[in-house]
């Protein structure tokens, strides 16, 4: 437990106390300052805050009792949701007016990573994931051919290798192709007058079909060692050097392409962490500070050698007039805040209790991102003079207005200029996904993201309908009607409201990291559905993702579906039942089988080592990226089946700790594992687990985070930190 040191009549945990003493010691605001004012913002915002939890609850509370008093009907379904506010009416027709939006963000359509800011080497690769190598993305990955050992190993598999320059040369006659000639057929790069100038093997010459494709290069014109190009709007570099392994086997010297890629990427302070007590919340904040300050670095041991990581600088070319150009080396970054539902001890009021952790995620995390304001760091964030917040599970636009107004109230507390704080809005709530027109219009000043996210949004849409009867196995849910008419409507929902051209309408996470010839198959949906971006898990998923916005025109696409309707409410409102469709005894195991093991799988991790978010292998060793938005679906899924009597709770017990056993074992390379076999009442984690389904109908809408946290903090403690 940290010492508190008192101020202001708060409580102040002293890892928290020293960070802020830290970020302001360069602002024009000193520390008593920033708490006076802190308290004054929580005593305005606190009960608003909790009047909206308690909104929700009797929703919730009503809307359970509804199923249990009536046979469905969906036009009394939809009446009764209007009549109680859980539906509310639809404004006229509007456009937004965020202003001062960085490029990355309104104009350019591209990748978004997602890091855990909790782990700095983490947080650094993302934010410099900026640009990315082709060849290497390729060659390391089963994005062209399976794995193989050499893959994996040291030794060069010179086949593999031609199979990727061939894959890059088609790339390139597709995005930037050469008037009536391939670029696997070019010898030689130059520049002349302005242009680019491809000599041929048979010794013709030849120029880009589109001449604006070409946008710089590095070193001297009649031979350069670097090409720029452009294409819709993401810029594509050939490296050339012909000394290099590769390059020197390369008929154009050609040692690598390099693809811009992940434009823009979210530290997350929310589902993929484990921040439980003031030490957990302060390391986090002090990530966010060396980022936003430029100088945040990663000391880690890589095959015996000691490394550090640093962001990378900007980039630097000649541009086609000659003079030098600069572009942006790093990610545009955003900061994803947690939700109205935390609360936190790093900060206790003057009552002795826990303040709502949006409200001291939102000053901090502003605060310290006024250094990038005033560019007080080694590098620039924002060029555009924005701070970025994404806010998760909002509720509907009476919250969205409540954070917008909790914003306002930070910027005047920190001397911003109104609407500085650009808010992203998760569509991953029912409440929001149903009145998406009016959320948005409650931050039309603010809004610079909507994106619709599968795993929570299918973890609410269950926990809401909980009482209605036993869903479709989550295998069957993405066919259902609701998720097709949620994806269709937040496109929709966002070009109607004029975010084309202003900011991100964003598509959810590809949670295969190691799939990525499925990945390359399948996510080209996303923009092909008007989607300016897309999560993907990891910076080489980053470049292989940029590939489809070279394949598909987003702007022209947005443009296409400009006018395009949302799905009709009644789409929207369909729960996802299982109706009379039929189950085997083995259907329903193998849901089980396949729900506990990814529970217990991810539960271990977050409540013993304290890993937020991880690769966590499935119950067919299959790698997947887990978060609390997996936690949520997967526990809220078992909990609705047993509620239902479509399993029994002997049965389901059973299966947690026939797959505990299967976890510890996919766990034995790990030196800090411990197992929950065979002594299961020892095992926090599994505890943990249990509750999550036993008790998952009870969760206020189904999130985990309240027993996950109680027992990350216990077993913090039995571990004497």
């Amino acid at each position: 437990m940290s010492k508190r040191i008192s101020i202001n009549r708060l409580q102040v945990a002293q890892p928290i106390y020293e960070l802020v003493e830290d970020v302001t010691a360069h602002l024009d605001i000193d520390t008593n300052q920033f708490w006076k004012r802190f308290a004054v913002l929580l005593s305005q915002f606190t009960p608003r805050n909790i009047a909206l939890l308690n909104e929700r609850l009797v929703l919730q509370q009503r809307i359970d009792r509804w199923h249990r008093e009536h046979a469905f009907d969906m036009s009394a379904y939809e009446t009764f949701l209007r009549e109680i506010g859980y539906l509310l009416p639809e404004g006229n027709a509007f456009e937004i007016s965020t202003r001062h939006v960085d490029a990355e963000i309104a104009d350019i359509a591209g990748p978004q990573l997602v890091v855990p800011i909790t782990n700095a080497r983490y947080a650094l690769n993302a934010a410099n994931a900026r640009w990315g190598s082709l060849y290497d993305a390729l060659y390391g990955t089963d994005a062209i051919a399976p794995i193989t050992n050499d893959t994996v190993t040291s030794h060069y598999d010179p086949m593999r290798g031609q199979q990727v320059i061939r894959y890059c040369r088609d790339f390139l006659d597709a995005a930037v192709p050469l008037n009536n000639a391939s670029h696997r057929d070019v010898v030689h790069y130059l520049i002349e007058n302005g242009n680019l100038i491809a000599h041929l093997a048979i010794g013709d010459t030849a120029v880009l079909k589109r001449a604006g494709d070409f946008a710089g290069f590095r070193g001297n014109a009649e031979a350069p060692n670097s090409i720029l190009l452009c294409h819709h709007g993401l810029h594509i570099e050939i490296q050339i050097d012909r000394t290099h392994a590769v390059g020197s086997t390369d008929a154009a010297g050609i040692k690598d392409i390099v693809l811009e890629a992940a434009l823009t990427t979210i530290q997350d302070l929310e589902d993929s962490v484990a921040t439980v007590d003031a030490e957990d919340k302060a390391n986090a904040y002090r990530h966010w500070f060396g980022l936003m300050k430029g100088d945040l670095h990663a000391d880690f041991d890589k095959h015996g050698t000691l490394q550090q990581r640093h962001l990378n600088k900007d980039r630097e070319f000649i541009g086609i007039d000659g003079n030098p150009m600069t572009l942006p080396g790093r990610s545009l970054l955003l900061i994803r805040n947690v939700g109205l539902h935390m609360f936190t001890d790093a900060v206790l009021d003057p009552d002795g209790r826990e303040i709502p952790e949006g409200i001291l995620d939102a000053a901090i995390t502003m605060l310290i991102a006024v250094h990038d304001i005033n560019g007080n760091g080694r590098l620039r964030n924002s060029r555009c003079g924005s701070i970025y917040i994404v806010k998760p599970k909002m509720h509907g636009p009476r919250e969205v207005e409540f954070t917008c107004d909790l914003f306002s109230a930070v910027e005047d507390m920190l001397s911003l200029t109104r609407d500085t704080i650009k808010l992203g809005i998760m569509d991953e709530e029912r409440r929001t996904t149903v009145n998406l027109k009016e959320c948005i219009r409650a931050a039309q000043s603010r809004i610079v993201f909507i994106n619709t996210g599968f795993l929570d949004r299918t973890g609410d849409e269950i926990h809401t309908s909980m009482e209605a009867g036993p869903m479709v196995p989550k295998t069957a849910m993405k066919q259902q009607r609701w998720i097709n008419a949620y994806e269709q409507s937040n496109v929709a929902i966002g070009l109607a409201c004029g975010l084309r051209g202003r900011a991100q309408i964003g598509k959810g996470m590809w949670a295969m990291p190691d799939r990525m010839a499925d990945m390359l198959q399948q996510k080209i949906s996303h923009p092909q559905a008007g989607a300016n971006t897309a999560w993907v898990p990891s910076p080489t998923a980053a470049v292989l993702h940029a590939l489809h916005y070279h394949q598909i025109n987003v702007a022209q696409k947005q443009h296409e579906l400009r006018d395009q309707p949302p799905a009709p409410m009644r789409d929207l409102l369909t729960i996802p039942l299982l109706g009379a469709q039929p189950l085997t005894p083995d259907n329903i195991q193998l849901e089980l089988d396949n729900n506990a093991q990814g529970i217990l799988g991810y539960v271990v991790r977050w409540i013993d080592q304290g890993i937020g978010c991880s690769k966590v292998p499935d119950i067919h060793d299959i790698g997947l990226m887990e978060d609390r938005a997996t936690l949520r679906i997967s526990s809220q899924h078992m909990a609705n089946w047993l509620r239902h009597g479509i399993c029994t709770r002997a049965q389901v017990f059973e299966t947690l700790q026939r797959m505990a056993v299967i976890v510890d074992a996919q766990n034995s390379h790990d030196p800090h594992y411990q197992s929950m076999a065979p002594h299961f009442s020892d095992s926090l984690a599994f505890q943990t687990a249990s509750d999550l389904i036993f008790n998952g109908c009870v969760q206020p809408n189904g999130y985990t985070e309240y027993l996950l946290q109680a027992r990350r903090r216990e077993r913090k403690q039995q571990c004497g930190n």
